[in-house]
C-alpha cells in the first residue's frame, strides 16, 4: 500500500510531532518518520478529575460522534487494498469473561464505549481492549480521538468496557496518551482512520473515594492483532450502533453491545474522505458503532480472536437511505508498527487512589 506517494499528492503541512511521556520510563525523542502522530491526553494527577466528569447523567447525555461516521452514494469499489509486507499475528489475552449473550454470541468484555468531550459536548463510540505488554491499551476509530477539524486530540477521555445501559462494572479508564496515522491527523485521509490510546489502571467509585480496579487486559481481557492479512476472511464487528438510519428509523439504542458477521471485501472508494483503501462488511450498523473491532477468528467461548479492523464509516452505499456496509481501513505494516509502539508504553496506577 503506497500511502506516501498517497500523501505528496495532497497539500504538504504540518510539522513533524515529538513523542510525550507516560509515566517515567520514557523520554522526549523526535520522530524519526512522519509516520505516527502522538498527543498526551490526561496527566496522572488529573485522570480522577477526568473520570469524575462523567456522571451517570454525563454519560446518558453524551451523543454518538457523527464528525466522519457516515457516507452514502453510489461508489466505485476500490481494490487497492494489499499487504505491504508478511502477514503478522500477536496472540490475544483471554479473560473468559462475557458481556452478555446476543443470538447466541457470547458479547467480549473487551468491547466498550469511549466517552470524551468536543468543544465541551459530551460524545461517544465504539471501542475495545488490545493485547499490550502493560495490559493498557484501546484501539479505535482515529476520529473518535483527534479532532482533525482543530488539529487537537479530544478532551477528557475515559473507557468504559463492557458498557451496558450506564454500568461499568469494570471500571472507568483514563486516556494517558493516544497514537494515530500522520495520514489521518494532517490530511484527514480515513484510510488510516484508526488510534490506538494507552490507559491508566482503571478506577471504580466506593463511596465517596476512588479505588484502584487494577490494569485494563488484567479484568476483561485484549483482541489479538493481525495485520497485512488477506481480505476475504470472516469477521465478527462489535459496536454500539446508535442513529437512525438515513430514512429515519431508529433501530438501535446505544445503549447495548451488537455484532454483525461476514467477510470482508474490497470495500467503497468514498472520495469526501480519501478512501481508496479501505475494506468492508454487509453490516447494517448506524454511526455510534464508529471504533468497534473487526475481529478474525472470534472464539465464542474465550470472547477473544485478532484485531483485524476497526469500524470507519457506516455506507448507505446504493443510496437507498439504508446504511448496508461498515468500513475499515485495511490493517498493514504501517498500522503494526504504530501498534506495536503504543503496545510497549508503560502508564500505571493513578496516585492517590487505593
Amino acid at each position: 500500500m503506497n500511502t506516501r506517494a498517497k500523501r505528496l499528492a495532497l497539500p504538504l503541512g504540518g510539522a513533524l510531532v515529538a513523542t510525550t511521556v507516560v509515566g517515567a520510563s520514557l523520554a522526549t525523542t523526535a520522530e524519526a518518520a512522519p509516520d505516527r502522530k502522538t498527543v498526551s491526553l490526561a496527566s496522572k494527577s488529573g485522570a480522577t478529575k477526568v473520570a469524575g466528569k462523567w456522571t451517570a447523567a454525563r454519560l446518558k447525555a453524551a451523543k454518538h460522534y457523527t464528525d466522519g461516521s457516515s457516507a452514502s452514494g453510489k461508489f466505485k469499489t476500490s481494490r487497492k487494498a494489499s499487504a505491504d509486507g508478511s502477514p503478522g499475528l500477536i496472540s490475544p489475552d483471554s479473560s473468559n469473561r462475557s458481556a452478555g449473550r446476543s443470538k447466541n454470541v457470547n458479547l467480549p468484555t473487551t468491547v466498550g464505549r469511549v466517552f470524551f468531550e468536543v468543544n465541551g459536548r459530551p460524545y461517544y463510540c465504539s471501542a475495545s481492549a488490545v493485547e499490550s505488554k502493560y495490559a493498557n491499551l484501546v484501539a479505535t476509530a482515529g476520529h473518535c480521538v483527534y479532532d482533525t477539524d482543530q488539529n487537537t486530540a479530544v478532551r477528557n477521555f475515559v473507557f468504559i468496557p463492557g458498557y451496558h445501559e450506564g454500568k461499568a462494572n469494570w471500571g472507568y479508564y483514563v486516556g494517558a496518551q493516544m497514537h494515530t496515522h500522520y495520514d489521518f491527523a494532517n490530511f484527514e485521509d480515513y484510510d488510516r482512520d484508526y488510534a490506538f490510546v494507552n490507559v491508566y489502571n482503571g478506577i471504580k467509585r466506593e463511596g465517596r473515594r476512588w479505588v484502584d480496579a487494577g490494569r485494563l487486559s488484567d479484568n476483561v481481557g485484549g483482541q489479538g492483532f493481525a495485520w497485512n492479512q488477506k481480505v476475504g476472511a470472516n469477521v465478527y464487528v462489535f459496536g454500539y450502533p446508535t442513529a437512525a438510519h438515513p430514512d429515519g428509523d431508529r433501530v438501535y439504542t446505544g445503549e447495548t453491545m451488537k455484532f454483525c458477521y461476514g467477510k470482508t471485501y474490497y470495500g467503497p472508494a468514498v472520495p469526501k474522505y480519501k478512501v481508496e483503501e479501505g475494506v468492508a462488511v454487509k453490516c447494517a450498523f448506524t454511526p455510534g458503532s464508529s471504533g468497534g473491532p473487526f475481529i478474525k477468528q472470534y472464539s465464542n467461548t474465550k470472547r477473544v480472536g485478532y484485531l483485524n479492523g476497526v469500524v470507519s464509516l457506516a455506507i448507505d452505499s446504493d443510496d437507498n437511505n439504508r446504511y448496508d456496509r461498515i468500513s475499515s481501513p485495511y490493517f498493514d505494516g504501517e498500522t503494526a508498527a504504530i501498534y506495536k509502539y503504543a503496545s510497549n508504553l508503560w502508564t500505571g496506577k493513578l496516585p492517590g487512589v487505593r
